[in-house]
């Protein structure tokens, strides 16, 4: 696309999605971010029903001189995650669904042009489907936006391959970490071939890779994490993150190193960790300026690579 992004990016799902959030200090994490050369921010219609989009937007008009880049997403319209195979386009994005949640963002954000929209889930059983092609051309004939990205469900990278045939697609949303790095076995290379942008997001595995997570991690109800870290699932992750910890060299933190080993990869447009406080907005831009990983520190890291399927996202 020829944008000149920052290689940390914002991830605002936590702004308004998750329990704790408080839009003062969220408003100062922004600031503080731009301050510090951030200028890509992620969001979703979803994300608080529109909560998040607005207080980006308010950020947008504190720092109206700086050019800041925004990615969006449309929501399904059966408000379910991930998108299944045997889903009809009919049901998630139909054509006035598309253009309907575009103008919703357009509104909350508070701006005439999306830089990027995207749909929020998908699946490569619509990739040929004239319906979406043409919803999406006529956005950015429009001037709606200037480009469109998939939302890859999680776990699922090579569920977008015969989308980006089409060459409709600018960028490509996927889960990209230490325990998640099968996307560079195809779709990243994918990318590379086609020039597509590619935006890393649960750099920290929903806070698991921060290495602050406990087998007493207890989240209030109805905080997605308590459906991620299911008992199951938070044991193993805990015995992993442990396993990890043997790698972190001497003066670099866990999340540190997360975030580096992801900026290594050359696909990697931009890495979009969630930061509500201001102390990690910080930790984490400051990771862009640290020396790449040695060569045997990422083959070790390899070695932590965690094979998964779970129904969320």
């Amino acid at each position: 696309m020829g944008w000149r992004v920052s290689e940390i990016g914002y991830g605002m799902w936590g702004m308004a999605g998750w329990t704790g959030s408080d839009d003062r200090e969220s408003q100062a994490s922004l600031d503080r971010a731009i301050e510090l050369g951030c200028n890509f921010f992620d969001t979703a219609w979803a994300y608080g029903d529109g909560h998040s989009e607005r207080l980006l937007g308010a950020a947008l008009r504190r720092h109206a001189g700086t050019r800041l880049y925004v990615g969006t997403k449309i929501p399904p319209k059966n408000r379910k995650w991930p998108a299944k195979a045997t889903d009809a386009l009919d049901d998630i994005f139909p054509a006035d669904h598309i253009r309907e949640y575009t103008d919703r963002s357009l509104e909350n954000l508070g701006v005439s042009t999306i830089d990027l929209q995207q749909f929020h889930v998908w699946t490569d059983e619509w990739a040929s489907d004239a319906r979406w092609q043409e919803a999406v051309a006529r956005l950015k004939e429009q001037g709606l936006t200037r480009a469109i990205g998939m939302s890859v469900n999680r776990w699922q990278p090579e569920n977008v391959l015969r989308t980006l045939e089409t060459g409709l697609v600018d960028a490509v949303q996927v889960a990209y970490n230490v325990f998640d790095q099968n996307p560079e076995d195809r779709l990243f290379p994918a990318c590379e071939t086609r020039g597509v942008a590619v935006i890393a997001r649960v750099p920290f595995d929903e806070g698991s890779l921060t290495g602050t997570l406990t087998a007493a991690s207890r989240w209030p109800e109805g905080d997605f994490r308590n459906i991620y870290f299911k008992p199951d699932n938070l044991r193993e992750t805990l015995a992993r993150v442990d396993r990890l910890r043997e790698a972190v060299p001497r003066g670099m933190t866990m999340p540190g190193l997360v975030l580096r080993h992801i900026l290594q990869h050359p696909a990697i447009s931009t890495v979009i960790p969630g930061m509500r406080k201001l102390r990690h907005v910080e930790e984490n831009l400051a990771a862009s300026d640290r020396e790449p990983l040695s060569r045997g520190l990422m083959d070790e890291l390899r070695r932590h690579r965690w094979e998964r399927s779970l129904d969320i996202e």
